[in-house]
């Protein structure tokens, strides 16, 4: 035991993931907001390298795949109708791969995720997108609290400085570290990359 375990650890749940096989992939807002302009994230092109790699995966192993899209509103960087809130073209939607369109950082709140993956008859789930700090973390702890078993990896997700309390700036670094380590804490197991992810 370390000298701070998570309360996971203390709970007695699972520390590794699921197989691929036997969970469903949630992509969570992939979108062109978070590549370029006010709202680029650090990291976001390498997260997306890493996204798009596990879509293929997913793809390969048949398993149910969700697209997660949040909408503001026309003339907001989440604006659906237009280019700006759009899915990145690297791993936008194919075929019948569901697209849930959200309002809130929580992608269960106000949308049909819970039914469709109950539908789907598939508990485990491996969470991907944007931003860490922010709707991946809000969604893991959403789909906890429904009785899920997230995963969440660490490379296919990225966030931004933020200010700090102190009036200071939170660098993205800090701000993704600590998401991931809150999350991992109780939500979600939380693995590097989805190399970590057994077929």
């Amino acid at each position: 035991m370390t000298e701070h375990p998570t309360l996971r650890a203390l709970t007695g749940l699972p520390a590794q993931p699921q197989g691929l096989a036997s969970s469903a992939l949630i992509l969570i807002d992939c979108q062109n907001t978070y590549t370029r302009g006010v709202m680029e994230l650090d990291g976001v092109q390498t997260a997306l390298d890493e996204t798009a790699a596990l879509l293929d995966r997913a793809r390969t192993a048949g398993i149910p795949i969700i697209h997660i899209q949040h909408d503001a509103g026309p003339g907001s960087p989440y604006d659906i109708r237009a280019e700006i809130g759009a899915i990145v073209e690297a791993v936008a939607p194919r075929g019948d791969e569901a697209v849930v369109v959200k309002n809130y950082p929580n992608s269960f709140v106000g949308t049909d995720l819970d039914e469709r993956l109950k539908a789907a008859g598939t508990q485990h789930l491996v969470l991907a997108g944007f931003m860490t700090h922010m709707c991946v973390n809000s969604t893991a702890r959403g789909a906890f609290n429904l009785g899920y078993a997230p995963t969440v990896v660490a490379a296919a997700t990225a966030t931004r400085p933020l200010p700090g309390p102190d009036g200071g700036e939170v660098p993205s670094e800090a701000v993704q570290a600590a998401s991931l380590a809150a999350v991992a804490d109780l939500f979600a197991v939380v693995v590097p990359d989805g190399a970590a992810i057994p077929d």
